[in-house]
């Protein structure tokens, strides 16, 4: 019992000062710790409900991503039938319905144009069916309709790719902890703690970043046609967002999209002093742009975003270093967002807001307020009762319990937590619960001293049928929290790692500090009697 080495206590005093220390941060506004230069100061993170935010509720327009799949599978159709060889000729291909129908000139070709199709399908998952049913009606016409299983598939796959576009745009924003999780099959909350414009945060979502450049139909110059939407063969009219009156006619091929961009950065032309967004692509992007526009010079080319005109500048001169710029009615706010949505990827699917709250930090204070309120009535009872029922015992259960707290803060800062109102719920609940380790040895060690065992043995009994008691105990909540952590979300996870937090620094705390303690007091008293 009283063999408790020098470094061990060295070790464990060393522990929990550094572990404290990294609380102190916490206390102090960001302005004020930034002051500490080098000195660390790690610092604990506030969720939504505390810090205030804005919270969205993002939904996915399940039904244009299947119309765009289908719209694909008629490109992709006509390109297989052309690049067969013998070439299948087929007439018109229609998408109406949400079926790819067209029909062969000759009959004779029906297996072959089957044995192309089928190349353009694929397995849905562990399903065991197809992504596309291909049928033939009277001998020459095709019809490609998609499976349930291939449609569950691609929305799974589309929303899995927004979540985390939606992520990386986020976190471009320089926010700290947001919460952006999927729920069900077609909808993301969206939670950025200490974000008080959500009007932004919709603005930048709410781009899906579909960046292409398409060449200018030049022969297309009636602007009543173009008002009416119509257009040569093989082009297509589109609105400038700057002004909704204005439309022009590009070619529906593309010349590039944004797809092969590396970079994205708002800047301001050097000679106009507007805001732009410079863009870079990458090697193949840059060669493919540069051949384009070598063949288009003094030809305008658009620049299209989500399907609207940002600008048609004539193309000069060769655009040869990769990079170019995109101009349009920007604000250095606005270019700056279109960068951001440019760097991290277009969604493969748009999204729309169908819910959005603004939480003002007020409730948050009143929360961190009454929570504190909390933890202090809950700490001066524990050490009253444990302080009244035990005596000097009660006093080092009581230390355990004050330093656990602040321990548990310092863990918090240093994972880079984030507390939320249920994490504030699990505090207390830990100060409540960290004191019943105590109560258990305590109990223990009296049971001993009735049994008549010295005060060495009682005490070495005591915290050894006890440990193993609280190990046991502690480990059944320590799988519960772990549970709650994995499959949680939100508040359910904030509350799961507290717990799990205060569970490991409890019973560090609560068995080898006050063992420590004990074993100190014991050296230096030799008691004969211990008054428990």
């Amino acid at each position: 019992m009283l063999d408790f080495p020098r470094w061990k206590i060295t070790s464990i005093l060393v522990l929990l000062a550094a572990l404290m220390a990294l609380a102190i941060p916490s206390f102090f506004s960001e302005d004020q710790t930034k002051a500490w230069g080098w000195i660390p100061h790690p610092r604990i993170n506030l969720g939504l409900d505390l810090a205030g935010g804005s919270y969205l509720l993002l939904e996915a327009d399940t039904a244009d991503l299947i119309n765009q799949r289908v719209e694909q599978k008629r490109d992709e159709v006509a390109a297989a039938m052309k690049r067969a060889n013998p070439k299948i000729d087929i007439g018109d291909i229609s998408t109406r319905d949400g079926k790819v129908t067209f029909m062969l000139r000759d009959v004779t070709q029906v297996d072959a144009a089957r044995e192309q199709l089928q190349a353009l399908t694929t397995g849905a998952g562990l399903t065991g069916q197809r992504d596309w049913n291909i049928e033939v009606v009277d001998g020459t016409r095709f019809v490609m309709t998609p499976t349930q299983a291939g449609i569950d598939q691609q929305i799974n796959q589309a929303m899995g790719d927004a979540t985390e576009v939606v992520r990386k745009r986020i976190d471009e924003l320089g926010t700290k902890e947001p919460t952006i999780v999927r729920q069900g099959n077609s909808r993301i909350v969206v939670q950025v703690p200490g974000l008080q414009d959500p009007q932004a945060l919709k603005q930048l979502l709410g781009k899906t970043a579909k960046l292409e450049f398409k060449l200018v139909d030049e022969t297309a110059t009636d602007p009543a046609q173009l008002a009416q939407g119509i257009a040569p063969v093989g082009s297509q009219v589109l609105p400038y967002p700057s002004s909704p009156s204005r439309f022009i006619a590009v070619k529906r091929a593309v010349m590039i999209t944004g797809d092969q961009l590396i970079n994205a950065q708002q800047s301001n032309n050097p000679q106009t002093n507007q805001a732009e967004v410079v863009i870079t692509f990458d090697s193949q992007g840059g060669k493919k742009f540069a051949r384009v526009t070598q063949a288009n010079v003094n030809h305008p080319f658009a620049i299209i975003l989500d399907g609207q005109v940002l600008s048609a500048p004539n193309i000069n001169e060769p655009i040869l270093g990769g990079t170019a710029s995109i101009s349009g009615s920007f604000t250095v706010a606005s270019a700056n967002e279109l960068a951001i949505a440019l760097r991290s990827g277009k969604l493969p699917v748009a999204l729309k807001v169908i819910e959005e709250r603004t939480v003002g930090p007020d409730l948050g204070a009143d929360s961190i307020h009454a929570g504190i309120k909390a933890s202090i009535i809950a700490v001066i009872l524990v050490i009253a009762f444990m302080l009244v029922t035990y005596g000097r015992f009660g006093i080092y259960a009581n230390f355990a319990v004050v330093i656990n707290v602040v321990v548990i803060m310092g863990v918090l800062a240093v994972l880079n937590g984030t507390l939320t109102l249920p994490g504030i719920a699990g505090f207390v609940l830990t100060i409540g619960t960290a004191v019943d380790a105590n109560v258990l040895i305590n109990e223990r060690i009296r049971e001993e001293q009735r049994r008549g065992r010295s005060v060495i043995q009682s005490i070495e009994l005591g915290y050894k049928e006890a440990s193993r008691t609280i190990f046991e105990a502690n480990a059944t909540h320590a799988i519960s929290g772990i549970i709650m952590l994995l499959l949680g979300s939100g508040p359910v996870k904030g509350f799961a790692v507290v717990l799990l937090i205060g569970i490991a620094t409890s019973v560090f705390t609560a068995v080898t500090f006050t063992r420590m303690l004990v074993v100190l007091w014991v050296r230096r008293t030799r008691p004969s009697h211990l008054n428990i």
